[in-house]
Parts: structure tokens; C-alpha cells; sequence
């Protein structure tokens, strides 16, 4: 049997770690966030200690892998649920493959590999960190990009919002429009092409002052 001095290390482990990582998506404010990739990680080393232990609790006929597998697929119903369709774009991908990790960072501290869980962590706060700054500053140095609209659906916005793109040097190549019938308001994408010194923030501002505009999103491409 695990003692219980171990049972509490590796419980305590499994919240430092999973913490790191929900505290990296809280402060963006994804989906699942601290408490959820805490309590999944607790949860994986609960169940990956209840396995270590079958032997001594029902015998040598007993499989210690079989309840520990199925965490790695019973995450994925957990994981489905932060992943939310807006349009034609994606979120939650990224949130939804913290947790799955975190479940097998959890894993790993419920059997005491160690250091393979604590370096795998630390990987993953890195990759979630940095890479996501990465990601920003190649997006920003795009020559093309996607830009959401929720608005009014009133006669001559669409001419509007091609003038405030025009004014700062940008091309419009494709505009999508889809109907919601819930709220009555029109969702626009518009794909342009943008000069490479483009204040997009001010471009934002002005596009947000056109009359009838609710929400201006710029997406990754």
C-alpha cells in the first residue's frame, strides 16, 4: 500500500501543477480555467492511485489499468464542452487540449513519475505562455486577415464599413454575411488584405463608431 505521507505529496503536486496551467488560462479568460484544470488533474491522480492499489484491494485478478484508461478517453466529453463554434470560427481547441494534459500530468503524479509530470507541466505552461505571444505577433505581421461584425441589419452599413477600410489603406477581398434570427442582428466577416504598418487599433476604433455596428472581432487566418 501507498503510505500516506505519498498519497498526500502526489495529491498536492497534482494541484500545483494543474493550478500553473489553470491559472495561464483563467487570466484569459478561456472557458475552463483554474478550479477545472485543478480539479481534473485531482481527479486523474485519485483514480491513477485507486489503480496502483487493486492489487491490495481486490486481489491479483484485478487490472490496475483498466480504470486509469479511461481517463484519457472520458476526458474528451470534458474537453468538448469548452470548444464553441462562433460562425465560421473555433474556440476552445486550445483550452480543450490543456485539459486533457493536465488529466495526464495527473496521471503521471498519481503513479509518481515525477519528473516526467513536473516537466511536462512546465512544458505546457510555456507552450500556453509564450507561444500564444507568438502566435499574436505573427498574426499582426499578416498581410491578410478576418474581421467579425455583429450589427444592425440597416440599408448602406456594408458601403460604411468598406469606406472606413478604404480610408486606411486596406482591401476588402471576400465578405461573408449570415442572419440570426434570434437576435436579429447580421454577422459579417470581411477578409482583407492590410498594409503592413496598419494601426489596427485605431482601425477598430473607427469601424466600432460606424452607426449600427455592435461588435468588431479581428480573427486568427
Amino acid at each position: 500500500m501507498i503510505s500516506s505521507q505519498e498519497i498526500i505529496l502526489r495529491l498536492v503536486l497534482a494541484l500545483v501543477l494543474s493550478g500553473l496551467i489553470g491559472w495561464e488560462r483563467e487570466i484569459h479568460e478561456r472557458p475552463a480555467g483554474f478550479r477545472t484544470h485543478i480539479l481534473v488533474c485531482l481527479g486523474a491522480t485519485l483514480i491513477m492511485l485507486i489503480s496502483q492499489n487493486m492489487h491490495e484491494i481486490f486481489g491479483e485478478a484485478s487490472d490496475p489499468g483498466r480504470i486509469a484508461a479511461q481517463v484519457v478517453s472520458g476526458i474528451g466529453f470534458l474537453g468538448a464542452g469548452t470548444i464553441i463554434r462562433e460562425g465560421v470560427s473555433v474556440k476552445g481547441l486550445t483550452t480543450a487540449a490543456s485539459l486533457w494534459a493536465v488529466a495526464g500530468i495527473g496521471l503521471g503524479v498519481g503513479a509518481g513519475f515525477y519528473f516526467g509530470s513536473i516537466v511536462t507541466a512546465a512544458l505546457v505552461f510555456l507552450s500556453l505562455w509564450f507561444l500564444s505571444k507568438i502566435e499574436f505577433f505573427a498574426a499582426a505581421k499578416s498581410k491578410f486577415s478576418e474581421v467579425k461584425f455583429r450589427v444592425q441589419d440597416i440599408p448602406g452599413l456594408l458601403g460604411k464599413l468598406g469606406s472606413v477600410f478604404g480610408a486606411f489603406g486596406a482591401n476588402i477581398i471576400n465578405v461573408r454575411m449570415e442572419y440570426d434570427q434570434i437576435d436579429g442582428e447580421l454577422e459579417i466577416i470581411i477578409r482583407v488584405e492590410i498594409p503592413s504598418k496598419l494601426d489596427r487599433n485605431e482601425l477598430t476604433q473607427k469601424l466600432a463608431q460606424v452607426k449600427g455596428v455592435h461588435q468588431v472581432e479581428w480573427l486568427k487566418v
